[in-house]
């Protein structure tokens, strides 16, 4: 479920629509929680698909940490990339605003986090665009992606958070051991899908 001050614009001719902030939405803030009406579909439901179905899935799906298809019920299937993401994922099903977003900005994500399938040329234009997205940019951009995070982890439980009732209770629970520093901030390398990264360098290998 996507932050409700929210809502879909056209960005421009080379983007498309996107998702963008309707108020501030402060650092620190759940942006997207993973809840009860996006839809899970296993590898083997998504092949059994007729090609229409696979096409959508195909744009609009992520790949999870178990390797199932998520397909977002709302406009959260909207928000564009950036190398640059004011959204990031722990290792938890939600999503946390790593800056202020200001309204009318717009919500991104780093599609480098979502276990893609292939690589594909960036043209972002961020200062720190990487050029190319890679399947395995978990593996090499965790580190700094869990550093934003913590930065702005303490904050949650500080700001206005519309979806919290929909955060799990066992997500609930660790973020607020977390926050009382009792256990780690849950990495993102947790939503990674190792076979994925090894699906792509056997075929570039092959």
């Amino acid at each position: 479920m996507l932050h409700p001050h929210t809502e879909l614009r056209f960005i421009n001719k080379e983007i498309g629509y996107g998702v963008v902030a309707t108020r501030l939405i402060p650092r620190g803030t759940i942006t997207w929680v993973r809840c009860q009406l996006d839809r899970t579909i296993t590898p083997a439901q998504a092949a059994s698909m007729p090609p229409i179905y696979q096409a959508i899935l195909d744009k609009y799906a992520f790949t999870d940490g178990r390797g199932d298809l998520v397909l977002c019920w709302d406009l959260a299937r909207f928000i564009n990339h950036s190398c640059e993401a004011t959204c990031l994922a722990p290792g938890y099903e939600f999503e946390v605003a790593v800056r202020d977003i200001h309204p009318g900005e717009e919500l991104t994500d780093d599609y480098g986090a979502l276990n893609l399938d292939f690589s594909f040329t960036c043209h972002c234009g961020s200062p720190v665009c990487r050029r190319t997205v890679r399947p395995d940019d978990m593996l090499r951009q965790a580190d700094t992606w869990d550093t934003r995070i913590r930065e702005v982890f303490p904050l949650i439980s500080g700001v206005e958070q519309p979806l919290w009732d929909v955060v799990t209770a066992a997500d609930k629970e660790r973020v607020a051991r977390a926050q009382r520093r009792e256990i780690p901030v849950a990495s993102c390398r947790l939503n990674f899908f190792a076979p994925k990264a090894g699906a792509e360098a056997q075929a570039q290998a092959g």
